[in-house]
């Protein structure tokens, strides 16, 4: 257990489950939407001020803020002021393409190639699962006019 090499830490806030890569940790759409969403509810209910996350960019991109991050970029954000737990980008950091410079502009969408795995193995279920088309029909014979 990890706890016994780095008794410093407390890892009672750990999901015992973690790090499985199913339900709630599985690499799927869904699952790191709903992940970054509790992690910004989460963040928003916390009573510091400053807050600085350290993530893997995919995850921040996908499921919390919608930003692009280069290596080791970082960005800065406020909650906006409303009921929801929606992020508003500093100017600094959304002019400058991240606090370094060098991160894309702009709001970075989910992207086909993010979940590509997960796509292809919908494709391959749903053509397993449709019906049979109906191609090997003989048509009857036909009535001779005359």
């Amino acid at each position: 257990m990890i706890s016994k090499e780095f008794p410093a830490f407390d890892f009672s806030t750990v999901f015992p489950e973690y790090p499985a890569k199913s339900g709630r940790w599985a690499f799927t759409e869904a699952a790191i939407l709903k992940r970054g969403a509790d992690c910004r509810h989460w963040l928003k209910a916390r009573p510091e001020k400053v807050i600085a996350v350290v993530s893997h960019s995919g995850f921040l991109r996908v499921g919390v803020s919608q930003r692009h991050y280069a290596n080791a970029d970082y960005r800065v954000f406020d909650f906006a002021k409303s009921e929801t737990d929606e992020l508003v980008e500093w100017e600094a950091t959304e002019e400058r393409g991240g606090g370094m410079g060098k991160s894309r502009k702009g709001l970075a969408l989910i992207e086909p190639r993010d979940f590509r795995h997960e796509r292809q193995e919908q494709s391959q279920e749903s053509v397993a699962q449709a019906p049979e088309e109906v191609t090997r029909e003989i048509p009857g014979p036909t009535e001779s006019r005359g």
